[in-house]
């Protein structure tokens, strides 16, 4: 019998799995592609701005030589935005590469790691894939409980993953509880927040995070690009934090890990303010139409930040996957969360108003 190969770490991973694709659904159960509606992984409803998509034309032309590695462009409009120095901008493949990073570069084996119950399955595996110890603190109202959090925090703790607004509950932390907690927080430890939702928050809860990186060096702010500007399929994230954690972000960073076309289309997304104001009101008024048909139903459902909404859909635990399936044979693609351990529920990314629609009216007919 041969020797398994690899750390036993890494061999009891369970690979993510993401949002069936429509082209899956499509060829699973028969159906017409043009057809099916995915609500399933918090895309932007709207697409790309036009605004990067002629930068991209304009990029094409240069296709044939390697991506700026240190992304000068990217992180200058990135500066510009956020007011911070360029280097102290990571860029990513994504945001979920800024959190695998912040895993490599700041936890050893055997060390520890802490997050919430429910929180971004990412850091789990992240975690996992450093052979560190994961400290799960048990979730508050389908959130972050950050004392529990502060105090589950042990002497070879490295890192705290904390998502705000949190994917797949879609809870919120006002500004002064996190501030509070970074205070609480030993110097040794980095604390990565992750924002991929930051810029659906009402006008009365946004709050510039990236101000409190000039207070602590410990802190990282992942941010991406893959929501609300309407780039998912070109990924690109970014982190910003002090050259102290940025500086070793970069040694482990894969050269080239943006692209010619995602740089160019992110650095114009950045500064399209009209498409990102219709991204926030589409959203908002997306989210009132599902939450009305909850009520009408008569279903549990999470107060959501995000541009999602994580909804009851039955007593007993096969509920979620039951009543996916039935939504998929109707060709329309929604978010089971039974590996978060919430398996009667399932999320529902807002989409255009008619696809909002075709779900609710699918899913009265399931429910009867």
């Amino acid at each position: 019998m041969s020797t398994p190969f690899g750390p036993e770490y890494v061999r009891a991973l369970a690979p993510y799995q993401a949002g069936k694709p429509i082209a899956e659904v499509a060829r699973e159960f028969g159906l017409d592609e043009s057809k099916i509606i995915k609500l399933a992984s918090n895309e932007n409803p709207l697409g790309m701005p036009e605004s990067a998509r002629l930068a991209m034309q304009q990029a094409v032309a240069d296709i044939g030589r390697y991506p700026d590695a240190n992304g000068f462009d990217l992180k200058a409009a990135i500066s510009a935005k956020y007011g911070v120095p360029q280097d102290w901008v990571t860029l990513g493949n994504g945001s979920n590469d800024i959190l695998e990073l912040a895993a490599h570069a700041f936890v050893q084996p055997r060390q520890s790691v802490v997050y919430a119950q429910y929180g971004f399955l990412v850091y789990a595996l992240a975690t996992q894939a450093v052979g560190a110890r994961a400290i799960e603190v048990k979730a508050k109202d389908f959130g972050h409980d950050l004392q529990a959090m502060a105090a589950a925090i042990a002497d070879d703790t490295r890192l705290v993953f904390i998502a705000n607004p949190n994917n797949p509950t879609g809870t919120f932390l006002p500004a002064a509880e996190l501030e509070a907690f970074l205070k609480a927080v030993p110097q040794h430890v980095v604390v990565v927040i992750d924002e991929a939702y930051n810029e659906y928050l009402s006008a009365d809860l946004q709050y510039e995070s990236t101000d409190w990186v000039r207070t602590f060096p410990n802190l990282i702010v992942s941010r991406t690009m893959s929501k609300a500007y309407g780039l998912a399929g070109l990924r690109v994230g970014f982190a910003i934090g002090q050259p102290g954690v940025t500086d070793l972000l970069n040694r482990i960073r894969q050269p080239f890990n943006v692209n010619s076309l995602a740089q160019a289309a992110a650095v114009a997304a950045l500064t399209d303010k009209a498409f990102l104001q219709k991204s926030a009101e589409v959203n908002a008024q997306g989210y009132k139409q599902l939450i009305q048909a909850f009520d009408e139903l008569g279903l549990t459902y999470v107060p959501s930040y995000g541009n999602f909404v994580l909804v009851k859909v039955g007593d007993d635990d096969g509920a979620g996957a039951r009543v996916n399936l039935a939504l998929l044979k109707q060709g329309i693609i929604v978010r089971p969360v039974g590996n978060y351990g919430l398996p009667q529920w399932l999320r529902i990314t807002v989409g255009l108003p008619e696809e909002n629609a075709a779900f609710i009216a699918a899913l009265k007919t399931i429910l009867g």
